[in-house]
């Protein structure tokens, strides 16, 4: 069995690891992982790993851990009932060549990880949907799931979010790193809903490419945060640049109605230009308690409805700007890996990492 491993609090340091195949006791699995997509989203998982328990989905030896991925995996064998060798699911996944699962409610659907070890964490990374049942699923647009689908159901949370709480209409939405994937289909969704006004927030050398996505209503470079109209606004932050939240806050200050903080593309600026804000004090969006009041709300499968609804569309959209760079093996993961970390993946461009 093989691990890509990265050393916790120093992600530049990685290594491949072998170590011996899991035996597959009563009621578990052992399931091949396939492929996964690399994304900023993957860095994000390890860079808050310790923060939100990240690391523990997929332990690792001391000192070092185990980034989740989204992927397929193929169940290669099984003494659980119901989980059948070949069958194909998408989840959770860890950058290895294996993974040892315990099924639990077990249906047509797919099943849920059981393992002990998983138990206190957030549910909604357990599901392994079986692609013969799943909404989502098509066969062609695998790729399109490993990279998107994952920020997509968060990019629905977002939306669905501020629609619930009345912000979307409270003054333009302000997203930062507009070039982002988690933010490109937020904002998709919040384009197709009455009234709103969006100002995607991004580098200069991606100007271009967000303005001519044609779902932001401006699009606006970080040094010119000072050129947008004071007023209500919200403030979606997927950059996590210190110098970024600090610059909105103070141009708006109490104006601003919310600063949602969802992620950390801008990784290696999360402390700088740290200081008083302004304003309300940015709520971090946790995803899964998302989850839990929507699947309160509507059921876990009006849940996914919905979703599925809204991703074919969006699905279908991608094609005609997004270019999937495919990666071979332990090798290919690694030079991915590099590259995403280092910021060096032009937003027009998304790995896929294939290890079967």
């Amino acid at each position: 069995m093989s691990d890509f491993l990265v050393k916790r609090g120093e992600l530049g340091e990685y290594r491949v690891a072998e170590s011996e195949t899991p035996d597959v006791g009563t009621g578990e699995a052992l399931l091949r992982v396939d492929s996964f997509g690399l994304t900023a989203n993957n860095i994000t998982y390890g860079v808050m790993g310790e923060a939100m328990s990240y690391w523990d989905f997929f332990p690792a030896e001391r000192g070092w851990g185990r980034i989740p991925m989204w992927g397929f995996a193929e169940v290669e064998r099984s003494e659980a009932e119901g989980v059948e060798p070949g069958t194909r699911l998408f989840g959770y996944l860890p950058p290895s060549s294996n993974l040892l699962v315990a099924p639990a409610g077990v249906d047509a659907s797919g099943f849920v990880d059981g393992s002990p070890h998983r138990a206190a964490l957030p549910s909604a990374y357990h599901r392994y949907l079986a692609t013969g049942a799943d909404p989502f699923y098509s066969a062609s647009t695998e790729d399109v799931q490993t990279l998107l689908r994952p920020l997509f159901f968060t990019s629905f949370l977002i939306d669905d979010q501020l629609d619930d709480e009345g912000l979307a209409a409270r003054g333009p939405i302000v997203i930062s790193s507009a070039s982002s994937k988690t933010a490109i289909a937020a904002a998709f969704l919040l384009a197709q809903r009455d009234g709103v006004e969006l100002v995607g927030l991004t580098s200069p050398r991606s100007a271009e490419f967000v303005a001519g996505l044609g779902i932001y209503g401006r699009c606006v470079p970080y040094d010119a945060i000072g050129s947008l109209e004071r007023g209500p606004a919200t403030f979606v932050d997927v950059a996590g640049d210190g110098a970024v939240r600090q610059a909105v806050h103070s141009h708006y200050g109490d104006e601003l109605a919310h600063s949602m903080a969802v992620g950390i593309t801008h990784w290696q600026e999360l402390g700088t230009g740290t200081g008083e804000l302004p304003g309300p004090r940015p709520a971090f969006f946790f995803a899964p308690d998302r989850v839990v009041k929507r699947s309160a709300d509507w059921g876990r499968a009006g849940l996914e409805q919905r979703v599925a609804d809204a991703w074919h569309p969006f699905c279908e959209w991608t094609e005609g700007w997004l270019e999937v760079i495919h990666d071979q093996g332990w090798d290919g993961l690694q030079s991915a890996y590099r590259e995403v970390l280092a910021n060096r993946v032009p937003p027009t461009t998304a790995h896929v990492v294939r290890l079967g």
